[in-house]
């Protein structure tokens, strides 16, 4: 099933074109790797796949929510929130907590709702166990770890697509190797992913489109 379809998409600045000619249909539980240097558009097309930023020129249809991971520069760790502190805040934003409970007690819904986000957190961290401690603050996160909380927020959105930004930088071999699996992972759950790096994936399961192709 479709989830994103971008046709003739482009962006321009007052310098100049940021991207342009940008045709793309991705499906549910694909993995596209969007790749070319710093400076190709990555970022900005990873954005404006998204829904947060504005084009110039063709259209670009989403079916469900669109949710980023890690977006260096837009959308990173808080540097004094602990890992688990940035997944219980994400609940708190989705109003994920809010399980229909009209007929207890505000003392009762109070603790259930904490108790909901509680175990989501924990479903959360489960995938990462081995890699994320919950007790890490943000600035003490290695380039590999701010992915895969950018992954693990990204999930708690139940979205239709998920877009990751840099995904190679910083990384060493065994590092990217990890995280395009994690990517995978994550697809085989249902979500459509688009990475964007350098590099397309080492583990060549990924579909792959270059920067300034057309």
């Amino acid at each position: 099933m479709r989830v994103l379809r971008a046709e003739g998409l482009g962006a321009r600045s007052r310098r100049g074109w940021l991207f342009r000619h940008v045709d793309l249909d991705v499906d549910r539980g694909s993995v596209l790797a969007v790749t070319g240097r710093p400076g190709s558009g990555r970022t900005s097309l990873l954005l404006a796949l998204a829904g947060r930023f504005a084009t110039s020129e063709g259209t670009v249809w989403r079916d469900g929510v669109a949710a980023l991971g890690q977006v260096p520069g837009v959308h990173e760790p808080e540097p004094a929130l602990t890992v688990a502190e940035h997944l219980e805040e994400r609940l708190l934003l989705l109003g994920a907590d809010r399980p229909a409970l009209s007929r207890l007690t505000p003392f009762t819904r109070r603790r259930e709702r904490r108790d909901l986000r509680t175990r989501r957190v924990a479903d959360a961290l489960a995938r990462y166990a081995d890699e994320l401690d919950p007790g890490l603050r943000g600035r003490d996160l290695t380039g590999y770890q701010r992915q895969l909380l950018g992954l693990a927020l990204a999930d708690l959105e139940r979205p239709a697509l998920v877009l990751v930004d840099d995904v190679d930088t910083g990384l060493d071999a065994a590092e990217r190797t990890r995280i395009w699996t994690a990517l995978h992972d994550l697809a085989a759950r249902g979500p459509a992913v688009i990475a964007a790096g350098r590099e397309t994936d080492p583990t060549g399961r990924a579909d792959a489109y270059e920067m300034g192709q057309s």
